[in-house]
């Protein structure tokens, strides 16, 4: 039976992430200076894995990695990959958000949505969709070995939704330009939605 592999990888440093800000799809920043070096380094330190096929959040972060770690394959986007609607917390700290009833509601999980932003759940639909619409690709192209560059927040919502093994969203945290490796059985995944995670970048 042929399996298919996905290497999700979260995207360069931003000055947001620095800051400690919560920035999402609305604000489309790119990788910092020091992101960038950071990236390089990574590349010359570590071994990315080879891929047939290259796919990104549409957001400038993560198209800019993209280039830096595969700067020759064709990035393939998929809009349904971009990070979390943070509504009216969208480039706030949590320190400064530490008063504000609403947030220490979403905070806390007593809501799922943030005001102005996007619900959890509908989160989740949205790149679990983004990951199938990968596979489907996959499938359809004859690639069987893909790198994805997303989103932090993506990333950990998305494999605690669909991974094996079972972890909580902070226990899938991944630091920039790090990730993991996931293994696609097609009889699983189509009839379950699982996948499996068999290594750390």
């Amino acid at each position: 039976m042929k399996t298919y592999k996905i290497h999700l990888i979260r995207h360069g440093l931003t000055d947001g992430n620095i800051l400690g800000q919560y920035i999402g799809c609305r604000t489309d920043l790119p990788i910092s200076p020091e992101g960038l070096n950071q990236l390089r380094l990574l590349k010359d330190s570590i071994e990315y894995p080879e891929i047939d096929r290259l796919y990104s959040s549409p957001m400038l972060r993560c198209r800019q990695t993209a280039a830096v770690l595969y700067p020759d394959m064709e990035i393939h986007t998929e809009a349904n990959l971009r990070e979390y609607d943070f509504g009216d917390f969208e480039g706030k700290t949590a320190s400064e958000l530490e008063t504000n009833p609403d947030f220490l509601n979403w905070a806390s999980g007593k809501t799922s949505a943030v005001p102005g932003g996007e619900d959890n759940t509908e989160f989740v639909k949205r790149v679990c969709l983004g990951l199938n619409r990968v596979v489907t690709d996959m499938m359809e192209n004859g690639a069987f070995e893909s790198a994805v560059i997303m989103h932090g927040g993506a990333i950990m919502m998305l494999l605690a939704a669909a991974a094996v093994p079972r972890h909580s969203p902070v226990e899938w945290t991944a630091e920039n330009g790090r990730g993991y490796s996931l293994l696609i059985t097609p009889s699983l995944y189509h009839r379950s939605g699982v996948v499996e995670v068999y290594d750390i970048i």
